[in-house]
């Protein structure tokens, strides 16, 4: 049966290839870009009626999701909605739990074909853009090659309604005529404050590590990776980029495991600075870890260690930079945003070469400890992860690149809650990021420049705005990735689950805007923002209802109970000291009776707890106890993306009304009792 699917999947691809190559293409809706917003888009646009075509420029579907990214970056599950948290939970399925944010890579890939199955979703690989012919404002058709043998005879055009740019790029918003930015601005221009020049005391240099490649000889030269550049006033703007990298699928498992091999274009004095780190911050391990140490009246950072690494299911990790010399090859990137084709695929071979030979250097060179060695060469690619490139992940992380000055800038004071926009279609919950953009000498020390770690206020609001350009420059395109966003904006907003609700978005306003006859900018985001909320998952199924701690018109709260900024949303309840019982009710309004699984959010910290948690689930007439222990929280790898689990307390029948309750209840443990997030999921 399966092989039998395999073959009508063949098929059915065949014959869109072959329509395709012979033909101009009219469709209500191109989507340029196989990305996790593009698959979502397309899926999103299709189930609503439309036409539907994606055209990826490479050979690989899902972005980043599917490409070693298996460590979810959010933030705050509260943020993400309607179809990218359906994703997560067919992640979830897979692993036998409601959602499931640290994943294989392969496991990500099958849910995406399944959803392109399901839809019947037309994808085009191996096409990239050469042109766009626009009239009155509108794009009225693109112009595609074969990404590896172009040729004139091979070129084909696509005819859309509306067109969504869901690249990492911003290749059509850019060959379409719409403003945009690179590098990062000035802190003045939209009074900020983390965005322009700036020296972090994390991933940093320790002092004392000699920049030079004979040491004490300044007339020897700097070591690879090291910039002659001067550092500018704190706070101004430049075009320089932050680092790129690869997210790397690892496991130490031998019997799935790839060696590493000396890669293309291996030269060992590339990493000597690397050498001279581990000797400096004396490595007893590759595992990055972060300490602060209190120096007089002043406490300071120290990191030791190599990698960040983030445990995923079945023994495989999600290896991500870390420290002052890692995965991130600072500053080969700036000429990538802009760059041609021939220009971005030297760029990304430099970055895998240098990936590479990183992981050999460490596992062979010896002037690397041999603790450290033999630690190294216990690990390997997976073998059952990207088998087409050996292993190693097919895509570049290509953290930022274009950013589109659109209707609306989003900027650092929507990150921190001081402007609040009111036609908001996704939500944002990471802190505002930025890994190093220049590695420098600082005062005659070596120094890593442009690194941020701040955290936002708490999950915000995206507007609608800053996915469509300016109207007076293009009337019929959206922009989900590269939309309009300040640097240090755009670095809490780049995360790849909010990537795919904007994508969501995206394609509903592009339905709207074709069915009323109007710009991208002119639709109702009134009723774009009603359809998204009443059928997140387009199958006009039953809402699931979720009562959160902030829903204080749903609460009864007994007893003494604090509030802290943490777990599930902005905040959760946590039972304070006293003699009196304490319990917080949570009182969903069932508007449709039935069946529902009942969930309570447990937070990262409370997962490791020792103590069992006591509930009372009410179906009106009806209690019933149930405790759950720490055996009870299923945890897959690495949960502190998102913040905590969803642990299950049953199934029960509920009829319509306010009657129904789950009660949590402080007992004896050593432990306070955390009242955060109760979910009631309707079930057929």
């Amino acid at each position: 049966m399966k092989k039998q699917k395999n073959i009508i999947m063949l098929m059915l691809a065949l014959f869109s290839f072959s329509a395709f190559a012979q033909n101009t293409r009219k469709v209500d809706v191109c989507i340029y870009g196989g990305s996790s917003a593009g698959i979502i888009a397309a899926y999103t646009a299709k189930k609503l009626g439309k036409s539907v075509i994606v055209i990826e420029p490479g050979q690989n579907i899902g972005g980043l999701t599917t490409g070693g990214l298996g460590a979810t970056d959010i933030g705050n599950k509260y943020a993400i909605s309607g179809l990218s948290k359906e994703f997560y939970r067919q992640i979830g399925a897979h692993y036998g739990k409601l959602e499931q944010w640290t994943f294989e890579p392969h496991v990500a890939s099958k849910v995406y074909d399944n959803m392109i199955a399901e839809a019947k979703l037309e994808i085009v690989k191996n096409h990239r853009l050469i042109a766009v012919q626009k009239n009155d404002g509108y794009i009225k058709q693109i112009t595609v090659e074969v990404s590896d043998n172009p040729a004139k005879n091979t070129n084909q055009k696509i005819e859309a309604k509306v067109f969504l740019d869901c690249t990492y790029e911003g290749d059509l918003m850019a060959k379409a005529g719409v403003s945009y930015a690179t590098g990062r601005e000035a802190n003045s221009q939209y009074g900020e404050a983390y965005n322009g020049v700036q020296v972090s005391e994390y991933h940093q240099f320790p002092d004392g590590i000699d920049p030079y490649v004979i040491p004490g000889k300044p007339e020897s030269g700097l070591l690879y990776g090291i910039s002659d550049a001067k550092l500018k006033k704190t706070g101004s703007g430049d075009k320089l980029i932050q680092a790129y990298n690869f997210r790397i699928c690892l496991t130490q498992d031998k019997n799935n495991q790839i060696a590493f091999t000396q890669p293309d274009n291996y030269k060992a004095e590339k990493y000597t600075l690397l050498a001279r780190v581990i000797a400096k911050e004396a490595w007893d391990g590759i595992t990055g870890t972060f300490k602060h140490v209190k120096i007089g009246d002043t406490t300071v950072v120290i990191n030791k260690g190599g990698f960040l690494i983030k445990h995923m299911p079945n023994g495989k990790t999600d290896f991500n930079n870390f420290g002052p010399f890692s995965t991130d090859m600072v500053g080969a990137n700036y000429d990538y945003p802009d760059g041609d084709y021939d220009t971005r695929k030297k760029i990304w071979k430099e970055h895998e070469d240098y990936t590479k030979g990183l992981f050999y250097f460490l596992a062979n060179d010896k002037s690397v400890p041999l603790t450290i060695r033999k630690e190294m060469q216990s690990w390997g690619y997976a073998k059952d992860e990207f088998k087409s490139t050996n292993g190693f992940s097919n895509q570049l992380y290509v953290r930022e690149a274009r950013r589109m000055v659109g209707e609306l800038v989003m900027t650092q004071k929507h990150c921190d809650a001081v402007e609040t926009v009111t036609d908001g279609i996704a939500m944002a919950a990471y802190g505002m990021d930025s890994h190093t953009t220049q590695r420098i000498l600082i005062n005659g020390m070596l120094k890593n420049e442009g690194d941020v770690e701040i955290p936002v206020a708490g999950p915000f609001p995206i507007s609608y705005r800053a996915l469509t350009p300016k109207k007076s420059e293009c009337k019929n395109l959206l922009v989900p990735i590269c939309l309009s966003a300040s640097h240090i904006a755009f670095g809490s907003i780049r995360m790849e689950p909010v990537f795919m609700v904007m994508g969501q978005s995206a394609a509903t306003a592009a339905v709207m805007a074709i069915d009323a006859g109007v710009s991208v900018q002119d639709i109702d985001v009134t009723k774009l923002q009603n359809k998204l909320a009443t059928n997140p998952l387009l199958n006009k199924e039953p809402l699931e209802i979720i009562v959160d701690n902030d829903n204080t018109d749903q609460l009864i709260i007994k007893g003494n109970w604090g509030k802290v900024k943490a777990g599930y949303g902005t905040s959760l309840l946590i039972s304070q000291p006293s003699a009196e019982k304490k319990s917080v009710t949570f009182i969903p309004e069932i508007k449709k009776k039935g069946k529902y699984a009942v969930y309570v959010y447990i937070s990262e910290d409370e997962s490791k707890a020792s103590n069992s948690f006591s509930f009372i689930i009410s179906d009106g007439k009806t209690s019933t106890p149930v405790t759950i222990t720490p055996a009870d929280i299923k945890v897959l790898g690495t949960n502190n993306e998102s913040n905590g689990e969803w642990v299950s307390l049953g199934i029960y029948k509920f009829k319509t009304g306010k009657k129904a309750f789950v009660e949590v209840i402080e007992n004896s443990g050593k432990q306070p009792a955390i009242a955060d997030a109760i979910l009631f999921k309707p079930i057929k």
